[in-house]
């Protein structure tokens, strides 16, 4: 082996390293883990002696003036770096709704229905325990409606292989929509000011990506420049960049449109796309996001107490471990019995009560709304933080306690079924001989 890789151009070994590493990072659990890594170092530097080297490091700014565009590293990790990250989500939603799940209504009318009580409930959690605490509490209306995709899935692979496939098509269906509404809210309700001029200019670089890609086209030295002009555009505008990245993921052609026999290369542009750009947003782009935005100093015991006790967090935490599992499981009862609509092959209601409570972990987009609803350097936005980070956390460890449940329950059953005396002889005797 050692003897042919000396025979490969160097080049060759190097690209083939590329790949392995890629293959790594398009795994669930591997972009789970980069995430989780980025937060828990953010939280260590916040609160460690090197805490004013964390805040430096964040309000470092760089990018051209000219273009409006020197931005400290957190907004770029917020607005440039996250677009990668809802790129990659939006690509995902069109590809369900062409070619996916999503693409059959009957089938996909339980899951989105969930999604959509799973949005519903928390925003009302948090408006009922927050609404007291005045006008400026009230915009964090949204931060606990969003589920994290990444991480949601990322805990299903380690605790779920146990679970039947319908499990995780649930989760992702349910995740898929809610990352859109959302993708919708963010648009609607956190853009402070409008500017129509660079908004109805971002058409131009989408139209040409969008042609482009309907031509078979894929070169990135075409295709960069002109998502890149297409985000600055959004940017400028005044709505939340991230959008961007949504509106050229839905420009990807999603249909099959050349067949690669006796080879793994994705058949459509948007899974060759996924493909490719995946492994840059679990590697790099959400753990930094996670590295520049999680880290809070706590401040002790007290802080700890001062924070949890504030109405905001309180309202937080409460939405996505309440409020996501009693939206999502109200509405999926409705739904299946107004409908008569099943759950699903091999789903349970333990199952759909494991995944509502895992739609709590609200981590990624969570963040990203409490930056956009509370300042920076506000006791709030600190707050917000260490709810999400603890209602997230709370969230997964008692969905992956109730999607063990089903394991543990049909293992048992099992031990306990008696075995007919019959076979148990003639397994003796054959055991004997």
């Amino acid at each position: 082996m050692d003897a042919t890789r000396q025979d490969l151009p160097p080049g060759s070994v190097v690209r083939r390293q590329a790949g392995r590493i890629a293959d790594v990072l398009r795994a669930e659990t591997t972009g789970g883990a980069l995430l989780l890594a980025g937060a828990v170092i953010a939280l260590i530097w916040a609160n460690s002696p090197g805490s004013p080297g964390y805040d430096a490091m964040r309000s470092f700014t760089v990018g051209p003036t000219w273009l409006h565009l020197d931005l400290s590293l957190a907004a770029w990790a917020k607005d440039g770096l996250l677009a990668i990250f809802f790129f990659v989500a939006g690509l995902e939603l069109k590809r369900e709704f062409v070619t996916g799940e999503l693409r059959q209504p009957r089938r996909a009318a339980v899951p989105i229905a969930a999604a959509v009580g799973g949005v519903l409930a928390p925003a009302a959690v948090y408006v009922l325990i927050t609404a007291a605490a005045g006008a400026d509490a009230l915009r964090g209306w949204a931060i606990p409606a969003a589920t994290d995709i990444a991480f949601a899935l990322a805990v299903l692979a380690v605790i779920g292989r146990h679970l039947p496939p319908a499990v995780r098509v649930f989760l992702l269906t349910l995740a898929v929509v809610d990352d859109l509404i959302a993708i919708m809210i963010i648009a609607v309700f956190y853009t402070a000011t409008l500017s129509v001029t660079p908004l109805l200019a971002s058409a131009l670089p989408l139209v040409a990506f969008a042609i482009l890609l309907r031509r078979q086209v894929t070169s990135a030295w075409l295709l960069l420049p002109l998502a890149l002009t297409a985000w600055a555009l959004v940017h400028a505008s005044g709505v939340h960049a991230t959008v961007a990245g949504v509106l050229l993921a839905l420009t990807v052609p999603a249909r099959p449109q050349a067949q690669h026999e006796h080879t793994a290369v994705p058949t459509s542009l948007i899974e060759r796309f996924e493909h490719t750009v995946k492994p840059v947003s679990a590697g790099l782009a959400v753990p930094v996001f996670a590295l520049m935005s999680a880290g809070v100093a706590i401040g002790g015991l007290g802080g700890l107490v001062s924070a949890l006790t504030d109405p905001v967090a309180i309202g937080v935490i409460a939405g996505l471990v309440i409020g996501k599992p009693l939206g999502i499981i109200a509405v999926t009862w409705l739904v299946t019995r107004l409908t008569r609509t099943g759950l699903g092959t091999n789903l349970t209601w333990t199952h759909i009560t494991g995944l509502s409570m895992l739609a709590g972990i609200g981590f990624t987009v969570s963040l990203l709304i409490g930056e956009l609803s509370f300042a920076d350097g506000t006791g709030r936005h600190d707050h917000v933080k260490i709810a999400i980070l603890a209602g997230s956390l709370l969230a997964a460890v008692l969905a992956a306690v109730i999607l063990r449940l089903p394991h543990r329950a049909h293992r048992h059953s099992n031990d306990a079924i008696p075995r007919d005396p019959e076979q148990t002889r003639a397994g003796e005797t054959a055991g004997t001989a």
